[in-house]
This record gives C-alpha cells, sequence and structure tokens, in this order.
C-alpha cells in the first residue's frame, strides 16, 4: 500500500511530534471548524481526512451515527456474558464521512458498570471501574495483612492520608478526569469507551493509514494524554493521539481522546518493520505454558508478519524464564531481552506512577520482537492510570493498586520479568542510570511542565466539559507534577 513507507517514516522520525501532536501549536485549534460533512470516503480505499487526525493546528470533531436496535442487541450482548459484539455505524471525523465501520465496546473493568461476567475480572482500578483485581468497588479479602492503613501517600499528596475530597466510589482519581464505570452508562452512548474498526465490514477500507481507533473512557484525562506525550519525549514507542469533541446521534458534545490502536501497519512502523509485535491480553499469563503455539495465541495477539513469523521467540523466552536460576537469570538476560530498552521502560513506568502496566492487573503492554537483535522489549499502553496514583514512590518501590505499596515487584498484579529485572543487582546500575536520566529530561529540564502546559491549550470544550474545568484539572496535574518532582529529587539525591 502505498501509504506505508510514508507511514513507517512518519512514524520513526517524528515520534515526538506523533504522540503529542494534538497538544503543538494548539493554541490556534479554535480557528478550524470542520464538523460540517464535506465529503464522503470510498469504502475499500485508503481515505484522506479534510485534516491529518493528529494534525496539531487543527480542531477535531468526531460524530457517529448507528441503529437504535443494533446499539440496544450491542449492549445486551455484553450484560448478558460479556461479548463485544461489533455493530455497523458511520462515523464522519473532520467533516468526511466513512460509511459503515465496524464498532464495539472497549476496554474490561472500564465497562464494569454496564455489568457483563467479567468485566472487571484483570483490569479493576480504582477510577477505572472498581478497586483492585475483583473490580466491584470493595478490597480484594485477601490483601497482603502488612498493607499500610493509611494506603501508602494515596493521591495527590502522597502524604499518607486520603485526599478529602476523594469520591466514595473512587472514580475521580486525581489524574485530570480519569475515566471510571460510575461515568459510563448505556443510557448515555456518547460516554462510552469504543473500539472503531474502518475495515470491519468493508476490506481495505483505511482513514489516514489507520484501520483501528480507540475511543479513550473519561474526559479530559488529562495525565494519559501527559503520559503519552512524556513516553514519546524521551524516545520511546509510543501511541498518537489528539483531543476531540464527540457525540453519537446527534447527542450533546464530549470532549474525548482519540488513541490510535495499534495494528498491523503500527507494528511494521516499529523498528523499520524489522520487529514482531503481540499485543498481551488482559487475561493473559507470563509464563511458561508448554511448547503449543495455540495456547498463547489469544494470550499474546500477533499484530504483523503473520504469514513469515510466530510466537516462537516469545514462548521460548518464557520457557528460559521459568528454568533460569538467579545466577542464569543475571548471566544471560541481555541475550534474550534488550536490557537497555527495558531498564528505561521499568523506569518510566514508575517515574510516571503507573499502577497498571505489564506488572498490573489489566497487564497493558506490547512485546516486540526484533529480527536482527533476536531481543524482546516492551511498549507500554493503556496509560489511563499514570500521573494519578503516588506521587511519594521512589525509584526502589512498586507502584501498584492502592497506591505504591512494598518494594519494587511487588503488588497486585506480577509479572515475573519485571520483578526479578528489578530484584537483580546485576541490573541496577543499568536501571538507575536510566532513571536519572528520565529525571533529568521530564522533570528537571521542565519537558513534564511544557508538555501540560500546551495539552492544556489542545484539549477543546464542549457541552460536557467547561473551560473551568479543563483549567481546574490541569491544576491537579500540574500539583501531582510538583510533589513528584520533589519527591524523587529527594530520592535520587540520595
Amino acid at each position: 500500500m502505498a501509504k506505508k513507507p510514508l507511514l513507517k517514516t512518519f512514524r520513526k522520525k517524528a515520534q515526538f511530534f506523533c504522540a503529542t501532536a494534538a497538544v503543538l501549536a494548539l493554541s490556534l485549534a479554535g480557528c478550524s471548524d470542520s464538523g460540517t460533512t464535506s465529503v464522503t470516503g470510498k469504502g475499500g480505499t485508503s481515505i484522506t481526512g479534510s485534516v491529518g487526525l493528529f494534525d496539531a493546528t487543527a480542531a477535531h470533531t468526531v460524530s457517529l451515527a448507528w441503529d437504535d436496535d443494533d446499539y440496544d442487541a450491542m449492549i445486551a450482548a455484553y450484560k448478558t456474558g460479556s461479548d463485544k459484539a461489533w455493530i455497523s455505524a458511520d462515523i464522519t471525523i473532520d467533516g468526511t464521512l466513512i460509511e459503515n465501520v465496524g464498532v464495539r465496546l472497549k476496554g474490561n473493568s472500564t465497562l464494569r458498570g454496564l455489568g457483563g461476567t467479567q468485566g472487571g475480572q484483570n483490569g479493576g482500578a480504582p477510577g477505572a471501574g472498581g478497586m483492585g483485581p475483583g473490580g466491584d468497588g470493595t478490597m480484594p479479602t485477601d490483601m497482603p495483612t502488612d498493607m499500610p492503613t493509611d494506603m501508602a501517600g494515596m493521591g495527590p499528596g502522597g502524604n499518607g492520608t486520603m485526599p478529602t475530597d476523594m469520591p466514595t466510589d473512587m472514580a475521580g482519581m486525581p489524574g485530570g478526569g480519569m475515566g471510571a464505570s460510575s461515568d459510563i452508562s448505556a443510557d448515555d452512548p456518547a460516554s462510552l469507551p469504543l473500539l472503531i474498526r474502518f475495515d470491519k465490514y468493508v476490506d481495505g477500507t483505511e482513514y489516514d493509514g489507520l484501520t483501528e481507533l480507540a475511543l479513550r473512557p473519561g474526559t479530559p484525562v488529562i495525565n494519559e494524554a501527559l503520559a503519552l506525550s512524556v513516553t514519546a519525549a524521551t524516545g520511546q514507542p509510543t501511541q498518537r493521539y489528539s483531543y476531540t469533541t464527540y457525540s453519537v446521534n446527534g447527542s450533546a458534545t464530549q470532549t474525548r481522546l482519540l488513541l490510535e490502536n495499534p495494528d498491523e501497519q503500527y507494528g511494521e512502523s516499529i523498528d523499520d518493520g524489522e520487529s514482531v509485535i503481540f499485543k498481551a491480553d488482559a487475561e493473559s499469563s507470563f509464563t511458561y505454558q508448554g511448547d503449543d503455539l495455540a495456547t498463547y495465541k489469544d494470550q499474546f495477539k500477533q499484530l504483523n508478519k503473520e504469514d513469515s513469523q510466530d510466537a516462537t521467540p516469545i514462548v521460548s523466552f518464557l520457557k528460559w524464564l521459568d528454568e533460569a536460576d538467579e545466577a542464569t537469570f543475571d548471566s544471560e538476560l541481555a541475550n534474550w531481552v534488550d536490557v537497555a530498552s527495558f531498564a528505561k521502560y521499568a523506569a518510566t513506568q514508575n517515574l510516571l506512577a503507573n499502577s497498571d502496566d505489564m506488572a498490573g492487573p489489566g497487564q497493558n503492554y506490547y512485546l516486540s520482537y526484533n529480527l536482527t537483535t533476536k531481543k524482546i522489549s516492551v511498549i507500554s499502553w493503556d496509560l489511563n492510570l499514570a500521573l494519578s496514583g503516588n506521587a511519594t514512590a521512589s525509584p526502589d518501590d512498586s507502584i501498584s493498586m492502592g497506591g505504591g505499596m512494598g518494594r519494587a515487584g511487588g503488588g497486585m498484579g506480577g509479572n515475573a520479568l519485571k520483578t526479578r529485572f528489578l530484584a537483580s543487582t546485576k541490573f541496577q546500575t543499568l536501571y538507575k542510570s536510566a532513571y536519572q536520566e528520565l529525571y533529568q529530561q521530564v522533570f528537571n529540564d521542565g519537558t513534564a511542565q511544557s508538555l501540560l502546559t500546551t495539552i492544556t491549550a489542545a484539549i477543546p470544550a464542549s457541552d460536557g466539559l467547561s473551560q473551568e474545568d479543563i483549567t481546574d484539572k490541569s491544576a491537579t496535574i500540574a500539583t501531582f507534577l510538583k510533589q513528584r518532582g520533589d519527591a524523587l529529587e529527594k530520592a535520587l539525591a540520595g
């Protein structure tokens, strides 16, 4: 396809711009109004919008239209069996109409407010539909016996006390408007997180080089946007995003975050197409479960190169990890994993206070296997709990559900690679060096605060979000950044 080389080059050479495209120079965004349909995109083709979806100088509008009976059937399917059924819809993006795209619910614990049988099974999180793995709004009965009663510095203050204005349903964690199941209702279709697939019903349909687009829950989720931008600014693979005003079937508008959902082309954009990308499922197990590749097919979804590659390198690594003693782990890990990249990934998740990374209940990560180096690296995903937990956690603390309890690698969820890596004295120098470099760039050099300023300017007001709300949410994140930066300065100086 003609667009692929251009898309790959764009992502590689302008990664920082891609992930922060919706925030750079968007003080001019109000000058553009592309909400009126002016053209109908032809199905089965690569459609170019009136403005780029991640164009930094455009104000974006998105609207969906679907049959009410189809929508009711989609909701019923989820309530009765947690089935995320697809329905057909027409979508208008910045004035370009694309007919007959696929739409389905997206998320795990986020959807628990809709009912279903497994909505919060593996993705429960404060502010995302429930506390902990159970995701039902109650604390698990098997919590560690040594768990601090003060929740280890929960919230922006990180001072060992719960914020006085904390909602009783944990729906409003201090992440600048993080989504929660209490904000989601089947009676308000525009409130739901969705996956939009342009080629679901008409093969070959793309929009701006994308086949899939995620409509993120909550508003304005400044914490997630900032975490994405920080990841990109530090030279790590991430996903592009933009803010938009959004409506369904002519409803009142909401302000939502649009995020590219990694697909085959995304996979081909990583490492100049030299890597095979796998998405970890929320129900996956990062363990060796035998040599049968079929066992891992649904646990680690392969995005690209399916005609020539498979999950054998991942399974082989899991087998080695299962059998490796401490000495073997220390001496041979670098043969399997890009340890410098992994140290940076692990340090970034701690620095961002992300409680639901590859070791969290939601198992939010992608694995990248480089065909040239024969090594594995990790790509972050779903950063909606970043910059919203324990602001005072040290680089050696874990960032777990409920606010930074325990040492690195502990807490709910868990991942053997991350746990063993952080516990190994062999890799401490590498980890600390990566952390110090990240701290210098993100906090000491002012990158995070600068990005927050431009992100705030990028967020459009809507019927559901006032400018005052945006200002307040941004101030909350600014407070968190100040407290996080101060805490890390002390920890790293020591």
